[in-house]
């Protein structure tokens, strides 16, 4: 489905991603784990086009997307939920919702989109006409996956959806994950910090350092794995 092949980019004079390669098939759930500053969030940006690769090519179902700008990206059925969430603070929730669907015009089908977002995440339907920036951060995890949710991807890009969340909301998020991929089919692509749990929620995992993919495996082979175990889940 998605494919990147030595992928590079950078910050000015300041290379972050070095010939990157990565595949995902459909269906998938696929994790990018690494430290904090190893390129995972800027290989995110590279697929959505908001930093587009130096080189390399980003293909999405045999298309080739490199450089093309986001606005072109989304309606291909590639959607992102960024780190820190950013949802539209002073909207409400239906009308932030409202915004994933903003390239849609099957209003029937936008209503039953937001009826299944309700039943997902039943406080988005008691917070609906609540501005978004009133919500507690795990409403605006919530909010922010819904409204990627919206615009109807089939591969859906999850940038740290568990950073400074109750671990309770934590569990919550992550098997709202699980149930997307398995009843919507959605293809997930999930850069995580949290490494011990988005490897048991993955199928396959790719490790980062410095802006280069250094393992690739199953992720129960790479949960089984010394130097993941003591690099990445502080265990030795």
């Amino acid at each position: 489905m998605l494919e990147l092949k030595n992928v590079n980019a950078h910050y000015g004079a300041i290379q972050a991603l070095r010939d990157v390669s990565i595949r995902i098939d459909q269906g998938e759930i696929i994790t990018l784990i690494g430290a904090n500053g190893a390129g995972k969030t800027t290989t995110l940006m590279a697929i959505c086009g908001i930093v587009p690769p130096s080189s390399g090519t980003i293909t999405f179902e045999g298309k080739a997307i490199q450089g093309q700008p986001p606005d072109r990206i989304v309606p291909l059925g590639i959607s992102q939920v960024p780190e820190g969430r950013l949802i539209f603070p002073e909207l409400t929730v239906i009308e932030n919702l409202n915004m994933g669907a903003f390239l849609r015009d099957d209003k029937p089908e936008i209503k039953r989109d937001m009826d299944y977002i309700f039943d997902l995440f039943p406080v988005l339907a008691e917070r609906g006409t609540q501005r978004g920036g009133t919500l507690s951060g795990g409403e605006q995890q919530m909010l922010a996956i819904s409204r990627a949710l919206m615009s109807r991807p089939r591969l859906l890009l999850l940038d740290e959806p568990s950073l400074g969340l109750a671990p309770l909301v934590i569990r919550q998020i992550f098997e709202i994950i699980v149930k997307i991929n398995k009843e919507r089919g959605t293809t997930i692509f999930l850069v995580e910090q949290n490494a011990n749990l988005a490897l048991k929620t993955a199928h396959r995992g790719y490790v980062m350092e410095v802006g280069r993919i250094t393992m690739s495996d199953s992720a129960q082979n790479l949960l089984a794995d010394e130097g993941v175990k003591k690099a990445y889940l502080g265990l030795t």
